[in-house]
């Protein structure tokens, strides 16, 4: 079925050729006249037919601006479902910008939860190791094959203890993998007692006396904490030497008391417990340097 474009031009074709057909009748009609009539006839004749050219090629012309509005309207179609397809895609994006905005707005209740979380957890590790203890220095293959019986022999000599009854522990092994066994360093033996007065009790009379030689070795007898406690103690390391210059009794507690950021907790050797200005200590420690 021909469309609207190919009707038009055969429209047009067969209308310019009636007209030429009626002019060429009309002129072989006057023929019979006289001379100057049949001239001008033919001028007549001469004129139309320039002017049914020129409509003609109006016609071709207006053929081409029909099929080149026909193409704009086909691409000006596209362009509209383009424009549809990105408005959706603009108005789905703006749903996720308006998600994640609201999950951005989340972002620090979330972060102090995390952190109230990892304070938690950090607390509850650090009590179950409540009753573990931690010795460094001894050699390996020292205990031999029973190394819950190794400790009982030996708490005694290291902490000058005298047991009521004799320590139990749940358990009692080496920290570490056995490749670091054969590198010079010992691996720590972690004893965890049954009894946590006794844990206590040892701790205490280790702390008191410090490092011991046992066979030449220094031994020494320290608590179990999680690794976030241990790199937070580690910060006060460089301090120590500091505070024990100046004579002054300090200690890591655990669990903590709070104390404010600008102030520090000083125990006499006698009496309660004191809340100083940390500036004020720093200026000592400061001072006592030069």
């Amino acid at each position: 079925m021909p469309n609207g474009k190919s009707s038009g031009k055969h429209s047009h074709q067969l209308l310019f050729s009636e007209a030429i057909a009626q002019l060429k009748i009309m002129a072989m009609q006057s023929a019979l006249s006289s001379p100057v009539t049949l001239l001008a006839d033919l001028r007549a004749v001469d004129a139309t037919d320039r002017i049914l050219q020129k409509i003609t090629a109006v016609g071709w012309r207006l053929e081409a601006i029909d099929l080149k509005i026909s193409d704009l309207s086909t691409a000006s179609a596209s362009i509209r479902t383009d424009i549809a397809c990105f408005s959706e895609k603009v108005t789905g994006i703006d749903r996720c910008l308006t998600t994640v905005e609201e999950h951005v707005m989340m972002v620090p209740d979330h972060d102090a939860e995390l952190q109230t979380l990892r304070a938690k957890i950090t607390d509850l590790e650090d009590r179950s190791r409540r009753d573990n203890v931690r010795f460094f220095g001894f050699p390996e293959n020292k205990e031999g094959t029973n190394i819950k019986a190794f400790l009982k022999s030996l708490l005694p000599e290291l902490t000058f203890l005298v047991f009521s009854s004799p320590p139990v522990f749940q358990r009692a092994h080496r920290i570490g993998p056995l490749h670091k066994a054969t590198s010079g360093r010992p691996r720590p033996i972690i004893a965890c007692f049954l009894c946590h007065e006794q844990a206590r009790l040892v701790l205490s009379m280790a702390r008191s006396q410090g490092p011991h030689s046992l066979e030449g070795l220094e031994v020494r007898v320290v608590a179990d904490f999680s690794r976030i406690t241990n790199e937070r103690r580690k910060a006060f390391l460089a301090l120590r030497p500091q505070l024990r210059k100046l004579d002054i009794k300090f200690g890591l507690f655990q669990p903590a008391r709070h104390t404010p950021p600008t102030e520090i907790s000083l125990r006499p050797l006698s009496g309660d417990m004191t809340i100083c200005s940390a500036s004020l200590i720093l200026d000592t420690l400061l001072c006592s340097r030069f």
